[in-house]
C-alpha cells in the first residue's frame, strides 16, 4: 500500500508546476504550504483517467488520509470516473470527511449523481446538518449545480436559508447558491432577499455576487442594491 502512495505521489511532482503552485497556496489560506505540490486540475484529471485503469486506483482510495492536497484532489478525480452510483457514493461518504479546503471541496463532482437526483437529495439533507465545514459546503454546492434547473424545488431554497453558521467558507458558498438562484429561479428565490431570511452578511454577500453577474439584469440589481441591510458582522 505504501509503495502505490510513493508512486503516485512521485508522479504528481513529475507534473509539478511551481509557478502554479505558488498561485494555488494563496488561493487556500486554511491548507499548509508543505502540503501543496502544484499540479494543474487538467494534469490531475488526465493522470485519474489513468490510474482508474488500475488495480491501483482501488488501493490509493483506502489510503485515506492523504499527506498533499493534489492526492484529495485525484481521489475526488477517480470517484468521479464510477459510473456506478452506490460505488461512487460510498467512496464519496467515506472522502467527505477528509476534505480541507474549498477547491477540492468545489471542484468534486461525479457525473452520475445527476442520475440519481432523489437519491443524493437525500443525502444532501444529511451531509447539511453536519459539524464538518466542507461536509456541509459540500451539500449545499451540489444543490447548486445539480438542482436549480429541472430538478429545482422551492424547499431546497429553505433547506439552504435555515443553515446557521459562523465558518466563512459555508456562509461564502449559502450566498453563491443564493445569487445564483436569483439568476436561474429569480421569482422563488426574490423572497427570502426581500424578507432578510439569510444572515445580515450572507443576505449581503448575496445581493453583491448577484450585482456582479452579467446574467442579471441592470434593473433587478439596481431594486437588489435597495435591499442591503447594515451589518458589522464578520464571518471568520
Amino acid at each position: 500500500m505504501n509503495d502505490v502512495v510513493s508512486r503516485i505521489q512521485s508522479r504528481l511532482f513529475e507534473l509539478q508546476d511551481l509557478k502554479y503552485k505558488e498561485f494555488q497556496q494563496k488561493l487556500m489560506p486554511t491548507v499548509n504550504p508543505e502540503r501543496v505540490i502544484g499540479v494543474r486540475t487538467p494534469e490531475i484529471r488526465k493522470f485519474a483517467k489513468e490510474l482508474s485503469k488500475t488495480p491501483a486506483a482501488g488501493d490509493f482510495l483506502g489510503t485515506l488520509p492523504h499527506r498533499y492536497y493534489e492526492e484529495n484532489n485525484l481521489h475526488a478525480s477517480l470517484i468521479e470516473t464510477f459510473k456506478d452510483y452506490d460505488v461512487a457514493m460510498a467512496y464519496t461518504e467515506a472522502f467527505l470527511p477528509y476534505i480541507d479546503n474549498w477547491a477540492t471541496c468545489d471542484s468534486f463532482l461525479p457525473k452520475v449523481f445527476k442520475k440519481y437526483p432523489a437519491e443524493v437529495y437525500e443525502k444532501i439533507n444529511i451531509w447539511i446538518q453536519s459539524d464538518h465545514t466542507y461536509t456541509v459546503r459540500y451539500g449545499i454546492g451540489l444543490l447548486l449545480s445539480n438542482y436549480l434547473d429541472d430538478e429545482f424545488r422551492p424547499a431546497m431554497l429553505d433547506l439552504v436559508a435555515n443553515i446557521r453558521s459562523e465558518e466563512y467558507y459555508i456562509n461564502m458558498m449559502i450566498a453563491w447558491y443564493f445569487s445564483t438562484a436569483l439568476i436561474k429561479q429569480h421569482d422563488a428565490a426574490l423572497p427570502y432577499i426581500q424578507e432578510c431570511r439569510l444572515e445580515k452578511w450572507t443576505h449581503n454577500k448575496t445581493i453583491q455576487k448577484a450585482i456582479e453577474s452579467y446574467r442579471i439584469s441592470e434593473e433587478k440589481k439596481a431594486y437588489l442594491r435597495k435591499l442591503k441591510v447594515n451589518s458589522t458582522v464578520k464571518i471568520n
